[in-house]
């Protein structure tokens, strides 16, 4: 394979732009050239493709976002937006194509792998809530922002004795909820995964009054929402002053942590050498501390069991 492409695709994460710089220069190294597909499927659809060198990816690697820029593509899923997409892989030489993203991402490449152009994906989200791998790019990144706002968010609870309930991103997954609940010493912490009641989180709140205790978090995952409606129902039966708070986005936003970094290095390089070799429709992972790497379908058809144990760790030291 002399000429691969690399793209991000879907939501963006921190330590994207390190997977690309990390694709370029194993790519470069290994005697290929290698194309930037700008604004993800988009971008092959359209032709927007650029020539990337050593020197396009430097001082990129502790920048959020992605340089790439990301898009969703509809038209994509489409017959004549894959046919557009082929006829430009062509037109540009482009032999394979690394994809960094989530699952929606992974759709695209296992399709164009269908159609001849190999592909391997690189799991890049906030969500951590791809199937074959334990940790996907982001995440540690958005943990750690998310642990930060809340603890600023805390101070003032403290101060009125008043309880906070924050929504954590996690449209369908409680990972970054569970995790951030764990760190910040959360009251109770709602996934999407676990069922729950507004009554048992103000019964665990009136138990933990009963210790002492006088302001309250609460880590609400997307999935679940209602975040006002929450903190107007505990604040109802409790009379504890709440108020609830979305963080948003800005859990996507930053310079990623040391460990997306390296994670993102890893798995870039992991992606090229397969590609070197002429392998395909795979996707790359992290598994028992090693990177890993699986047939694209077999790894779309995967479950990931949701960390009870890590739940009751949460639930039995938030007294």
């Amino acid at each position: 394979m002399k000429k691969i492409g690399v793209l991000t695709s879907g939501g963006d994460a921190p330590g994207m732009n390190a997977a690309v710089r990390s694709v370029v220069r194993t790519g470069i190294a290994m005697g290929m050239e290698v194309k930037g597909i700008m604004r993800g499927y988009n971008g092959l659809i359209e032709g927007d493709i650029i020539d990337l060198n050593v020197r396009s990816v430097s001082d990129i690697i502790h920048r959020g976002g992605t340089v790439l820029y990301t898009a969703r593509s509809p038209r994509f899923k489409t017959e004549e937006g894959m046919q557009e997409a082929i006829e430009n892989c062509k037109k540009h030489g482009i032999e394979g194509i690394v994809v960094i993203g989530g699952d929606g991402s992974y759709r695209g490449a296992r399709d164009l792998s269908l159609h001849g152009i190999p592909c391997v994906g690189v799991p890049g989200t906030i969500d951590n809530d791809i199937s074959s791998t334990e940790y996907t790019i982001g995440f540690d990144t958005a943990m750690n922002t998310a642990m930060e706002m809340v603890d600023k968010i805390r101070d003032t609870a403290q101060s009125h004795d008043r309880c906070s309930v924050v929504e954590v991103m996690g449209r369908h997954a409680g990972y970054l909820a569970l995790q951030t609940g764990i760190a910040v010493g959360a009251t109770a912490i709602l996934v999407p995964e676990r069922e729950f009641s507004v009554e048992s989180v103000i019964a665990k709140i009136m138990e933990t009054q009963k210790t002492g205790k006088k302001h309250f978090i609460i880590i609400v995952a997307e999935g679940v929402g209602g975040v006002e409606e929450i903190a107007r129902r505990i604040e109802e039966v409790t009379g504890i002053e709440s108020r609830a708070t979305v963080l948003g986005h800005v859990q996507r936003g930053g310079n990623p942590t040391v460990r997306d970094r390296v994670m993102a290095t890893e798995m870039g390089y992991a992606a090229v050498e397969l590609l070197s070799k002429g392998i395909g429709n795979r996707v790359v992972g992290f598994k028992n501390g090693n990177i890993v790497n699986y047939d694209i379908y077999d790894a779309l058809n995967m479950k990931k069991p949701f960390d009870d144990k890590m739940y009751k760790i949460a639930h039995t030291t938030s007294i």
